[in-house]
Parts: structure tokens; sequence; C-alpha cells
């Protein structure tokens, strides 16, 4: 059944909650949300039967979450703050491609995390060439193109994803949730930016483990390698999964592994947004 829970703007977030123990919460990527993403439900479901309290909600202006606002970085960490003091006052992290990135922000801005599991972040580009796409984004969105907005998001993903969202006949839906997606491409640039400057461990000191699939894109093992490289004591673990995806099983496991360490071991610090 869904809960809600709102946020000091005002934000109505919607989220689901398995099981019973120290908190987990995905950070999905650029457009899932719950009611379209049956992998990281069972996942949670999955989690939750093993002690851990597995959190999946629908991020800001996705499914049923309502925001009166711009879905920008600031909101979606006002979001994810709003949840950690809802579940207990702190949470590991499991980010889903720009999810993982939007993670990384969090424990950098202070939030209460325990530690992230990032799953295929896409942060091998150079910094200016991210920052450069993540400006035309948010510019085609301010302008209200959103269709050429939601192209210029997809430019780098494999070419038939970009094809069969435009044959469908959920385009128009698609390309609306572009405003959703603003805090995808901000985070994306200032990951990048701090990964390229070696200034990401000064902010950023909880465990972490960088993951990718056993049947992966070119580039997401190297992004798993970059972010082990500038966090020290981060790890590089690979988990079967195909096609930007992970198997609900195997990953459960890696997640409550990696949940009762961290909660076991590190004491999480104070303030947040």
């Amino acid at each position: 059944m869904t809960e809600f829970v709102s946020t000091t703007r005002g934000d109505r977030v919607a989220y689901d909650a398995h099981g019973e123990g120290p908190a987990l919460v995905f950070v999905a990527g650029a457009g899932p949300f719950r009611a379209e993403d049956p992998v990281t439900t069972e996942t949670a479901r999955l989690a939750g039967e093993n002690g851990v309290t597995a959190v999946v909600f629908d991020r800001l202006g996705r499914g049923e979450t309502e925001t009166g606002g711009d879905a920008d970085l600031d909101a979606e960490l006002g979001a994810l703050s709003a949840l950690l003091e809802h579940v207990g006052g702190s949470a590991v992290l499991c980010g889903h491609s720009s999810g993982c990135s939007i993670a990384l922000r969090a424990a950098a801005a202070g939030l209460p995390v325990d530690g992230l599991v990032l799953w295929e972040a896409p942060v091998s580009a150079p910094a200016a060439e991210t920052a450069e796409w993540a400006s035309d984004f948010e510019r085609q969105v301010e302008d209200g193109d959103l269709e050429a907005a939601t192209e210029t998001y997809m430019r780098d993903m494999p070419p038939e994803w970009l094809a069969g969202a435009k044959a469908s006949p959920a385009w128009p839906d698609i390309a609306a949730s572009a405003r959703s997606k603003v805090a995808d491409a901000q985070s994306l640039a200032w990951a990048t930016a701090v990964l390229e400057d070696g200034s990401l461990a000064d902010d950023v000191k909880v465990p972490v483990v960088a993951v990718y699939g056993t049947e992966t894109f070119p580039g997401m093992p190297e992004a798993a390698e970059r972010i082990a490289d500038a966090l020290p004591g981060a790890t590089v673990a690979e988990v079967p999964g195909s096609g930007h995806s992970w198997e609900p099983e195997a990953m459960a496991d890696v997640l409550v592994k990696f949940v009762r360490t961290a909660t076991g071991s590190y004491e999480h610090p104070t303030g947040g947004v």
C-alpha cells in the first residue's frame, strides 16, 4: 500500500516500504517509477524478507509523487531528506544509473547516508562534455521543447532506445517527463566534475560499492573503477544483470550484506538539506 511523506517545500512523495530493519532507499535514474519498475520492487521485497527496511519511492513529478515546483537537484535532495528522516533517520542509498549521482550528491551534501551502492553510474564521460550536455538539456526544458530535451537526454544512450521511444504511442508522455530529469542532468554534471578534479573524496566519507552487470554496456566497468579510484575504501563488484538492470535475487543478496556491514560499522554524519 502506498505511503506518503511531505518535504519541507510541500512536495508529497509516494513510497512503498518492505520489511523491518536498517533502512535501504532505492534512488531511481531517469524515468522509472514504482508502477513501471517491477525489478526494483522485487529486489526491495527480497531485501525486506532478510532484515532490511527497503524503500522504493516515486521521484518528483513521477508516478504518485506530487510536486508544485521545479524537480531540480535541490528539490530531489529535499525529497530524500524527508524520506530518510521518516524511515528512521538514516539509510543506505542504492542508486540506479543517474540515480547514482543523486545518491552521491546526497552523501556529499551531508544527508544522513550510511553507505552507497551504485549500479552502473554513467560517469565515464569528460566533465566538460557532460556539463555542455546538461546545459543544453536544461535550456530545452526551460524553453518547453520537451521532445527535443528528451532527444538530448538520450543522446548517448543506445540509439535503439530513442528510436523505440519515439515509435511508441507513449512518446508524448515520455517527452512530458523530461522535467523530472533535471535533477539527473544536474547531478551528473556535478559528479563528473568532482570525479575529474579529485574532490569527491573531500565530502563523501561513507562506504561505497560501485556495481555493474555481467552483461553491460561499454564504459560501465570503467565508470565503476573511476568511482572506486576516487574514493578511498570504495570497491567494485560485478553482479548478474543485463540491459542496464540487475537480477533481483542476486542484487538483493549484495544489498542486504552491504546494509548490514555499513550500518554496523559506520556512524553517519549529522546535517542535511
